[in-house]
């Protein structure tokens, strides 16, 4: 059995339903009461799909089914297709200080200031947040660049100075990419 659990609110009888074949469809089934919905408000739990006849305030990762009688296969790939959404969306933000980084659509964000990155600053500011001690150019250069040449070349170099002008004239930041004597750091 996996680590993706379906909550059941108000429906005994679906859940009874569900539990049964539980095994089948590869997922806890739950069945959850007032209380601990509050308490599942309170948390983001991406691994977690309530199923509920409405709408409830503050959750996320809701199925709402109104109408019955309904296919079971039709149901499974329902809540497959939300537990991809949910887990697409979560893995493509991440949030590195202040900012709020969407990977997907390649943006920089905070407060409602938006700044478009490309795939090389977005690869080259999580691979900095990642090391969390300062890094040279010359391991930018292999494992962000790809660059594997004896020459020097100050590519890096310029591309990491451009990138820490667009944040500065963006967002005001001069200390978001900090350049040390052992190299770049973000903290």
């Amino acid at each position: 059995m996996n680590n993706q659990n379906i909550i059941i609110y108000e429906n005994t009888i679906f859940y009874d339903i569900l539990h049964e074949i539980s095994e089948e469809i590869n997922f806890s089934v739950i069945k959850y009461s007032k209380n601990q919905l509050l308490k599942l408000q309170s948390e983001k739990n991406v691994n977690s799909i309530v199923i509920t006849n409405k709408t409830i305030k503050n959750v996320n990762n809701q199925i709402i089914i109104t109408k019955f009688p309904i296919s079971i296969p039709k149901l499974i790939e329902k809540i497959n297709i939300e537990f991809l959404k949910y887990k697409f969306n979560s893995q493509s933000k991440i949030k590195i200080r202040n900012y709020i980084f969407d990977l997907n659509s390649r943006e920089m964000n905070y407060q409602n200031e938006k700044l478009k990155l490309t795939e090389k600053e977005i690869s080259s500011i999580i691979y900095l947040f990642n090391k969390k001690k300062p890094v040279n150019v010359e391991e930018l250069q292999v494992k962000v660049w790809d660059y594997r040449s004896e020459l020097e070349t100050h590519t890096v170099e310029t591309h990491i100075y451009r990138l820490r002008k667009k944040i500065l004239k963006k967002f005001n930041d001069n200390q978001f990419i900090k350049s040390t004597s052992n190299g770049y750091q973000i903290n």
